[in-house]
């Protein structure tokens, strides 16, 4: 029975680090959450060297988190671990995307590869956003090329027909991607033709004001 007894001593042990690091990690995991929403929120306001701090504290911030649960996998394959991962996927490839960049890779930014895709596939709904915000003011050769990576990186992810086990439910955001995609081409279209009947009524009245003169 002492033999049990130290077992239990020993396992209870085990169990109460693994506690530790598991509140540790849901602590910084929202806090990395923050710092990421943040940063996207001063990329569509074009403050780049507030998103820019922000992106590097949340990269320190990341890592910290990584590094106290890589020791016990449950807790690093944990769902809160790895969204806040995706957040931090999602502010980094946001940012290249909006200020047309190379995207970073899952190796660059210490991501699994589905978390990658995940945060890619989020980030590709954020451009929504920016192109509208865009179109506000007319229609422009940006939104053109906005449209066309969220097109690409659509076409990317619907290839990846694996089960939601290994992708972490890539699917699901797929089929997000998919339906903002359709709603903002509409969107889009919509504003070119305006832009376009614009051009040409402007031009009609210049023609008329020359006759008349």
């Amino acid at each position: 029975m002492d033999q049990l007894g130290n077992l239990s001593e020993s396992i209870r042990g085990e169990f109460e680090q693994i506690n530790d690091a598991r509140d540790l990690a849901y602590q910084q995991s929202r806090n990395l959450i923050s710092l990421c929403a943040r940063s996207i929120r001063a990329v569509h306001r074009e403050e780049w060297e507030t998103a820019e701090s922000l992106i590097a504290q949340a990269q320190e911030a990341t890592e910290a988190m990584v590094a106290g649960v890589r020791d016990y996998p449950a807790l690093y394959y944990a769902g809160y671990t790895q969204d806040a991962v995706k957040e931090f996927v999602e502010a980094n490839l946001t940012y290249a995307l909006v200020r047309n960049r190379p995207l970073p890779t899952p190796i660059e930014l210490g991501a699994e590869s589905n978390t990658w895709l995940n945060g890619l596939a989020e980030a590709a709904t954020e451009l929504r956003r920016r192109i509208l915000d865009i179109i506000r003011h007319g229609h422009s050769d940006e939104v053109e090329r906005l449209l066309d990576a969220m097109d690409n990186i659509y076409s990317a992810l619907v290839t990846f027909d694996f089960n939601d086990s290994i992708t972490g439910g890539l699917r699901r955001r797929t089929d997000t991607v998919r339906a903002v995609l359709e709603r903002t081409r509409g969107d889009v279209t919509t504003s070119l033709r305006q832009a376009q009947l614009e051009e040409a009524l402007e031009a009609l009245e210049a023609r008329l004001g020359k006759a008349e003169g």
